[in-house]
């Protein structure tokens, strides 16, 4: 065992000590990350089944949704500002490409709200339609999900159009308060010219994270087998070349 001791395989424990450690721990990571998905899909059951509410009763101006209200179900009266319309790129369905478009509700109580009206084909994922399908004039009636905004650089708005749904960012170049937070419609009473496809329902699936977890916990016990497998390898080999010279020792000496 003296070998255990030597500089190569001490510096050899301990990286399969840290590929262990770090296996266990991105593990557990994903079972946090089930554990929240998880609880995700108890709040979003819970609001789905529970009636509409008036959407000022669930957004505030300059405030974020909180994520427990996510897929909360409102209703909302106002007029569309069409002229106002920001298309989000990148958007497929059934492997078809296509845009959202995004049109502020001027509502009765004062401040807007960003409805994603739905999705229309484009030719390809990253175009902005040239003849946007228009949403109902004058008074309307909007019942539908509220959504919580999106981060980072895909929010930028460009040209009216955006790759994700931030009301800050979309809010920022209009003239009047939006709510935190947006609108995937159900319905719209009355109903468009021309109908885009709704927004799909939320998936209410756990995901892949158990497994996920259970495969970093596998790898890790599989450095710590492998290691003790190449102790015994060596051991062997000590005793079987220990046991050889042995041998050859008594046949020397008998001759």
């Amino acid at each position: 065992m003296r070998f255990l001791l030597t500089r190569r395989w001490i510096l050899f424990l301990l990286a399969v000590v840290v590929l262990a450690l770090g296996c266990v721990r991105l593990g557990e990571w994903q079972f946090h990350r089930l554990h929240d998905r998880e609880q995700r899909n108890v709040w979003t059951e819970r609001n789905l089944a529970a009636d509409p509410a008036p959407v000022g009763d669930v957004l505030a101006v300059g405030e974020p949704l909180p994520v427990p209200k996510e897929w909360t179900q409102v209703t909302a009266s106002g007029t569309y500002d069409a002229a106002e319309t920001v298309v989000v790129r990148y958007q497929t369905r059934d492997g078809k490409s296509g845009v959202d478009l995004v049109t502020p509700l001027r509502t009765d109580a004062g401040p807007a709200v960003l409805v994603d009206r739905g999705w229309v084909a484009t030719q390809n994922t990253g175009t902005k339609p040239d003849d946007l399908p228009q949403p109902p004039p004058g008074k309307v009636d909007v019942t539908g999900w509220v959504r919580v905004d999106a981060t980072g650089d895909s929010t930028q708005v460009d040209d009216r159009s955006t790759r994700a749904i931030s009301s800050e960012a979309i809010g920022a170049g209009l003239d009047y308060p939006v709510y935190g937070g947006f609108v995937d419609a159900e319905t719209e009473s009355p109903e468009a010219t021309i109908p885009l496809v709704p927004v799909e329902e939320p998936d209410l699936g756990e995901g892949p994270h158990l497994f996920y977890g259970i495969q970093w916990w596998f790898f890790g016990a599989l450095a710590l087998f492998g290691f003790c497998y190449l102790v015994y390898d060596e051991l062997r080999k000590a005793r079987t070349g220990s046991a050889g010279s042995s041998s050859g020792r008594r046949q020397t000496t008998s001759t």
